[in-house]
């Protein structure tokens, strides 16, 4: 035996030796948060309790059943739903008792069984579509069964196991268990019930169980079929029918052996692997734990500076309110005294009291010299008592106007009111950000990021292939320029260099303090401005086999019945032809760059240019489907005008199809560049098909380019006859779709 055999039998050995008693997190259902029960395989692969899988049903769907059924669930369902035996649950799932489909065989109104089954995954909230069987069509975890029944004879290993034939008070500990008879028996019982000889003997017996399961595997469609082979696409065991003539006949399967052999040494060799880490599990454990604690003490510190600056403010407040308050109660008291002392003064106006009564008693005086001496100046202020009778007005205004407070600006500041730490950086989402005719960059923030208030996206220009060193020491090369303010994750970078290297990057803001910038990522603009066009549906359009959306952005040919009828006519040697569709606007001068996409299931795809002659030519001039003809530069799909190129012709196509790009076999003596090996092996002609293709003509200098429009990296080019006016030109045969780019913040259809 080798070392490395015996480095791996080790390994596998301290894997199988865990304790059971670490393993509790595993055990626990995800629903009920208690060790599972009798737990069913969810298509997702997660696992859940049975019953808990019907009471998910139920309280997902209780308009399914009557209002005064039995399994209403006011309270907790799990306590109403009884603990079936396991005799019993096979039976109830094998009979179709759990279905949970409207059209499942026995559904009834008024039954426990609900009409809808897809229900949310605890594990990895999926929506599970159960089918139309329901809970009939999962299989029970019986592996997951057995340890957790292994782990609570770990749990309670004080408990035993007792002997299921014995009587009470003989009973005796069990010693085996029989997986046949799904009983327990002590070592007597066991010989007295499996006589030596006879065909109980052969039953199979582990040690002392209470989780008896079937010793094979039954397929839950067909119920008295095997599962015997494993489905890749559904990963879960069917058996011979499935494949047959099931729901997995066009499924990819393979023998259970085979697959239980595969899975279990990934399996072995993950754990091996994860086992060989330990040390590094434990140094990053000690980390998160170290993260662990400083994250409760600095949010502990930050609670309570947050709590110190909120008891300030409420003291600045309560100062405030003191100070406006004793305002307010000042003016109050001022009015109040000068009200009441009128008060006063008008009550002495009164007969028999005050100022009138003490003048009644000085009208009483008969002496002339001491009643002019009292009388003078009692005169005066009764003249003054007169005249505020005549214009009375009250010594003080009730009114409290101008004590009103007004707060509508300082509530919506403590509305606003946020913490004052530096932003995270935002992170550009290269999935959504692209460049056309304009740079679209698009960006997204942390997933717990606080509210911003706005963006800042700068851009320089890194250089290019096109540009001279003059043009690399200008003011531009290298200088960071910023876009206007943005206030969404998103905006759109104009005026951008055709052919050139762009770098971007991103920041945010909040109460005026900014972020780091963004990592910066690099876009390549296209060689030449973008060419606006849409597909024509006029010149040599087939309405038979191609489908051209309401857009006419998107063209998609079909292999149908047209394409059928064609082929029916073919013969050894013949051929049949492409469907051609063309841009809807010619180009005859200058510099054009498009770009587009072709779906990868496409048979066949030729794209390129064409000129107006050759168009017409194609078009006007079409061949029978059963025609052995052959034209070098015909445009048909028989590829040999891609196969050697000697002269500058008035078109250039390229093939896709399969997932694969053709580079064409050229000549030496022709004008041809390419990204790859010109020699004539085929291996060295064929690319992996970009995800966006992109076409540049120019249409002076006679030549057209193909590139990586993710990339910007040319994969082919060559000389064209550009005498006429070019357009460009696609070609389809089979199933094939091909979309065009669409224009970044400009669109050429309004809705």
């Amino acid at each position: 035996m080798t070392a490395v055999a015996v480095v791996w039998r080790v390994s596998i050995q301290k894997i199988l030796n865990v304790p059971i008693k670490n393993i509790e997190r595993e055990l626990i259902c995800p629903i009920c948060k208690e060790l599972f029960t009798h737990p069913l395989i969810l298509p997702c692969q997660h696992s859940v309790c049975h019953k808990c899988v019907r009471e998910l049903l139920m309280q997902n769907h209780e308009d399914s059943f009557d209002a005064g059924s039995e399994c209403s669930l006011p309270g907790s369902p799990r306590s109403r739903v009884p603990s079936p035996s396991m005799e019993r649950l096979d039976r109830l799932v094998r009979s179709g008792g759990f279905r949970g489909s409207i059209s499942s065989p026995g559904w009834r109104r008024g039954s426990m069984t609900p009409r809808v089954t897809t229900i949310p995954c605890p594990g990895c909230q999926h929506d599970i579509d159960l089918g139309e069987r329901g809970i009939s069509m999962l299989f029970r975890n019986f592996t997951l069964e057995s340890i957790v029944e292994r782990y609570r004879q770990a749990a309670r290993a004080a408990v035993a196991i007792m002997c299921n034939i014995c009587k009470p008070p003989q009973q005796q500990e069990a010693t085996k268990s029989c997986m046949d008879c799904k009983a327990s028996y002590c070592n007597e019982c066991f010989k007295l019930h499996h006589p030596w000889g006879t065909p109980k003997a052969q039953h199979e017996y582990v040690g002392p169980t209470t989780n008896f399961r079937p010793k094979v595997l039954m397929c839950p469609e067909h119920e008295m079929e095997k599962v015997n082979m494993y489905c890749e696409v559904c990963r879960r065991p069917v058996c011979h029918l499935c494949k047959l003539g099931g729901s997995h006949a066009n499924h990819k399967v393979t023998s259970m052996s085979s697959a239980y052999k595969i899975l279990k040494e990934k399996l072995a060799k993950s754990i091996h692997y994860l086992i060989s880490k330990e040390d590094q599990v434990r140094t990053q454990i000690t980390e998160l734990e170290l993260l662990i604690s400083q994250t409760e003490e600095n949010g502990q510190l930050a609670e309570r500076r947050a709590n110190e600056h909120f008891e300030h403010l409420f003291e600045t407040l309560q100062e405030r309110k003191s100070e406006m308050l004793r305002s307010i109660e000042q003016s109050r008291n001022g009015r109040l005294n000068q009200l009441k002392a009128q008060v006063e003064e008008y009550q002495g106006m009164l007969e028999n009291s005050g100022l009138v009564g003490y003048a009644q008693e000085v009208l009483k005086e008969t002496d002339q010299s001491c009643f002019v001496q009292t009388a003078k100046q009692l005169h005066v202020r009764i003249q003054k008592a007169t005249e505020s009778l005549r214009t009375f007005h009250p010594a003080a205004d009730p009114c409290f106007d101008e004590f009103v407070l007004d707060t509508s600006r300082e509530e919506t500041l403590l509305k606003e009111m946020c913490f004052g730490g530096v932003p995270d950086p935002p992170l550009i989402d290269l999935s959504n950000s692209r460049v056309y005719n304009e740079a679209s960059i698009c960006w997204r923030l942390s997933d717990d990021h606080l509210p911003t208030d706005q963006h800042v996206v700068e851009y320089r220009r890194l250089g290019g292939p096109s540009q001279s060193p003059s043009q690399e020491d200008g003011e531009d090369s290298g200088v960071w320029r910023a876009t206007d303010r943005v206030y969404g994750p998103s905006t759109v970078v104009c005026d951008l260099e055709p052919d050139s290297l762009y770098s971007f990057r991103v920041r945010t803001c909040r109460n005026s303090m900014f972020s780091p910038y963004s990592p910066e990522v690099t876009f390549h603009t296209p060689p030449a401005p973008a060419f606006g066009f849409l597909f024509s549906d006029k010149c040599g359009f087939s309405t038979e086999r191609l489908i051209l959306n309401k857009r006419r952005d998107t063209v998609e040919s079909v292999a149908g019945m047209a394409f059928l009828l064609a082929g029916e006519r073919v013969q050894t040697g013949s051929y049949i032809g492409l469907d051609y569709i063309i841009g809807d606007t010619g180009i005859s001068q200058g510099r054009h760059y498009w770009a587009f996409k072709v779906e990868p299931y496409s048979y066949m795809v030729k794209v390129g240019v064409a000129s107006d002659s050759k168009l017409l030519e194609w078009f006007h001039n079409p061949r029978d489907t059963s025609s052995p003809r052959y034209d070098h530069d015909s445009g048909h799909d028989s590829g040999s005008e891609d196969t050697c190129y000697e002269l500058s012709q008035p078109f250039t196509l390229l093939t896709l199809g399969m997932g694969k790009l053709f580079i064409p076999k050229a000549s030496s003596s022709s004008s041809v560049s390419t990204a790859n090996a010109t020699s004539g092996d085929p291996g060295n002609r064929m690319l992996p098909m970009p995800q966006r293709l992109g076409v540049c003509l120019d249409y002076d200098a006679c030549r057209v380019y193909f590139y990586d429009a993710d990339t910007m990296r040319c994969l082919y080019e060559r000389q064209v006859d550009c005498s006429g006016t070019m357009y460009p030109a696609f070609g389809l045969m089979g199933s094939g779709k091909v979309q065009l780019e669409e224009f970044v913040a400009a669109k050429r259809l309004t809705f």
